[in-house]
């Protein structure tokens, strides 16, 4: 792969998977599998036997794919994981960015963070506009602000409201709008306003049944920049879900080889938006690791 900084903008950290779904427990069976509802899924891959995500193994991941830095986000199936985020921040500074999780209380926690992470979709309250004190404060602490909205346009009139009230809060829209839902582009065009980016967390999901090399997400990724500019978008694995079937690397080569991206499209995407958005600056591109094949 070409020499570049790449900065994964979406993945996922545990020490004991521990959420829920719709009040259903969601929880570690052993060898990267978790109890999804009351049914067995391989949520992480299977050398994860002991279930623990960490940011150990996540950054073996990344050397050897080249990735000099990430950001953690939350997901309320996965649990809680303010206080362990913290941790690994602290052990990792130059690696790492860090989301809190907003879980519909007043008590939410941001300022030890780089972000918070508010998982639209999902809240029992869809109403986004009652989170105008939540993006106050993000604005006033320099805060960024990440969200998986619910599918298509159902939230992006609450979104344009809360970007006109805050207009100088950083926000990212996850999940490259849930780019296999009717609509779409709705929550792309957010990204028209000036502090609004789009994240392609789960994009290898999204096209899974397509998989690699995913010709159908370049294409969504080359309609997103026709829709807001390639200097709006940025990569994102959402790893460790996405690993099951794909390898970390893997992830970042589907877009590093295509060719109907330029190279400067490239870099933009898969780390120069992110550097400037998260304060990534002083990287250098990480040597590349030979492998035995």
């Amino acid at each position: 792969m070409e020499e570049r900084i790449i900065i994964d903008a979406h993945v996922h950290l545990w020490e004991e998977q521990h959420g829920s779904i719709g009040g259903k427990p969601v929880y570690g069976l052993g060898n990267g599998i978790a109890s999804f509802v009351g049914e067995r899924r391989q949520m992480m891959p299977p050398y994860m036997d002991d279930n623990r995500n960490t940011a150990e193994r996540l950054l073996a991941n990344m050397d050897y794919a080249q990735v000099n830095a990430c950001v953690v986000t939350q997901e309320y199936m996965d649990g809680n994981h303010d206080e362990y985020l913290l941790r690994v921040k602290g052990a990792y500074p130059n690696r790492f960015r860090v989301c809190s999780l907003y879980e519909e209380r007043d008590d939410y926690r941001i300022y030890d963070f780089d972000g918070i992470k508010i998982c639209a979709g999902r809240l029992a309250d869809p109403d986004l506009k009652k989170l105008l004190p939540v993006f106050r404060t993000a604005e006033a602490t320099g805060k960024f602000v990440g969200l998986d909205l619910a599918g298509g346009d159902a939230q992006t009139d609450d979104m344009q409201y809360l970007i006109d009230a805050c207009p100088n809060v950083r926000i990212t829209i996850g999940h490259f709008g849930m780019v296999t839902t009717p609509g779409w582009q709705k929550q792309i065009a957010l990204a028209k306003n000036k502090n609004v980016y789009i994240e392609s967390g789960g994009l290898t999901w999204l096209f899974h049944k397509e998989f690699y090399p995913y010709p159908s997400a370049i294409d969504a990724i080359l309609e997103a920049r026709d829709i807001c500019g390639m200097d709006k978008l940025m990569w994102g694995s959402d790893y460790p879900r996405t690993m099951t079937d794909i390898t970390y690397r893997s992830a970042v080569r589907f877009i590093a080889e295509t060719p109907k991206m330029t190279e400067a499209e490239k870099d933009a995407f898969l780390g120069g938006n992110a550097v400037r958005f998260y304060g990534f600056e002083g990287q250098e591109p990480l040597q590349s690791i030979d492998n035995m094949l």
